[in-house]
């Protein structure tokens, strides 16, 4: 006989990407049992994990619309978290580019759009402006719009503390719990998933790609997701010098173009495509769309092709066939819809996580009591170029030798990082996902170096973690 049933949570957040991680870290503030659950062995190994990585002020957004508005509020308060949490962050500024007069007729309105988003610091500017600032630029811009605003972040660890803070705060994070199912029974809903049933008086869907098939299961039908594939080009930190703005095409209705752009780990992006497809688990990447990324940026910036590609990727956006952000309150049913979280989501999503918030209180339907015994903001690790390193830490390295040992050279990764990983509250359990963690892998050499001895300290630092939570799990069930 089982003498612990599995619990009744009080709200179960579905999807770990930055959104559901958000959801869950703000609700857990209150005084309420919370799972959030995610079908991948990861947070953040969905769409969260694959995009431009930049920081909007939301100066181009649809005036009006809701997105607009967690967008424009989500910069300030990611920035703050930025701050608390070590999250690395690197104000570069973008500027706008117009390559014909149809583009550059088109910059006053882009202005006007900013300021009735709240944003009034674009400045429309002359092509010999453009050229002042981004001197290795492509011949032939007419003129730009600055965005001293725009900054790239680390999609990576604002990911990971949203998520780590959460469980700090006690959430019960299930990972490859994929839901397959929904039933309600009275005013419990049972989500049968890859991992197990869980069952929850209330539940968020966050599910990102999966979004709308998980709001069928509540019986809804009010919005489809397409996934957009976009791939991007990475190249060697030493072409960083070409470029220390986010160059930004003029947007169109299908998005904001092929852009070129430096990186929180020293690199230069140029990227992404828009491709929609069907399959919503393929991120594989194409001939077809590296020529049309070098077709481009022969225009943007052929310099930048002189250099050599260090990275190749490929992620999917959902693209909503909803024109806004979708979120909705279904007091009846106990559920919240958070669809339609385009690649603005990481920016917008500890606003969106505040707004759910807000029509949660709203609703009077759950008693949000706030918790008076939260913990600390956690403190991230750093894995940002621009910001001092365990390798660079001379005091450190002398308090702990560790971090003086370098494991992967590319990326200057240290055996002191890697130990790391796994005391945290969220170890890794894939190489991939200790990359993501510390840039082990991601350099020029993809591992080939590295790679047998990144593997031996996963290994062996995976299975003594492993050992030491088992037996905390013993000596608890004792």
């Amino acid at each position: 006989m089982n003498s612990n049933p599995d619990p009744i949570y009080d709200v179960a957040v579905i999807g770990g990407g930055i959104v559901g991680s958000a959801i869950a870290r703000r609700i857990a503030g209150y005084a309420l049992s919370v799972t959030l659950l995610d079908a991948k062995d990861d947070v953040g190994d969905g769409t969260s994990k694959a995009n431009t990585a930049i920081l909007h002020t939301g100066f181009d957004a649809s005036p009006g619309t809701l997105e607009s508005r967690m967008v424009h509020r989500g910069y300030e308060l990611l920035s703050e978290y930025a701050k608390e949490t070590g999250i690395p962050v690197e104000h570069t500024g973008a500027v706008l580019v117009a390559w014909d007069d149809e583009q550059l007729a088109a910059l006053p309105s882009l202005k006007e759009k900013a300021a009735k988003n709240g944003y009034e610091k674009t400045q429309i500017v002359s092509a010999s402006e453009v050229y002042a600032m981004l001197p290795h630029l492509g011949k032939g811009a007419v003129g730009g719009l600055t965005v001293p605003d725009e900054s790239i972040i680390c999609t990576w660890t604002t990911n990971l503390a949203l998520a780590t803070e959460a469980v700090l705060r006690g959430v019960d994070l299930k990972l490859l719990h994929r839901v397959t199912s929904v039933h309600r029974d009275g005013y419990i809903t049972r989500l049968d998933t890859t991992g197990g049933a869980v069952e929850a008086r209330w539940v968020i869907n966050a599910a990102g790609l999966g979004g709308d098939y998980i709001d069928q299961m509540f019986g809804y039908d009010r919005f489809r997701i397409t996934p957009r594939r976009g791939e991007l080009l990475v190249y060697d930190k030493q072409a960083r010098p070409l470029v220390d703005k986010i160059v930004l095409p003029v947007p169109t209705a299908r998005g904001k173009g092929v852009l070129v752009s430096p990186t929180i780990y020293g690199n230069v992006m140029l990227g992404p495509t828009a491709e929609d497809l069907q399959d919503r688990t393929d991120t594989s990447t194409s001939e077809k769309g590296f020529e049309f990324l070098l077709e481009k940026g022969k225009t943007l910036m052929p310099e930048l092709l002189e250099e050599e590609v260090t990275a190749t990727y490929a992620g999917l956006r959902a693209a909503s066939s909803h024109p806004d952000y979708l979120i909705e309150v279904d007091t009846a049913n106990q559920y919240v819809v958070v669809g339609g979280i385009r690649s603005t989501g990481l920016t917008s999503g500890i606003a969106v996580a505040e707004y759910v918030d807000e029509l949660l209180t709203e609703s009077g339907a759950i008693q949000l009591t706030p918790r008076q015994d939260l913990p600390e903001a956690p403190h991230m690790p750093n894995i940002g170029e621009a910001f001092i390193r365990p390798y660079q830490d001379a005091a450190r390295i002398a308090a702990d030798p560790a971090y003086g040992k370098i494991v992967c050279f590319c990326e200057r990764v240290t055996a002191g990082e890697i130990r790391d990983t796994f005391t945290s509250p969220i170890p890794p359990r894939t190489i991939e996902g200790l990359g993501r963690r510390t840039r082990a892998h991601n350099g020029r050499c993809q591992g080939f170096f590295c790679g047998a001895e990144v593997k031996e300290l996963f290994d062996t630092s995976g299975a003594s973690a492993n050992n030491t939570q088992n037996t905390s799990s013993l000596e608890a069930r004792r």
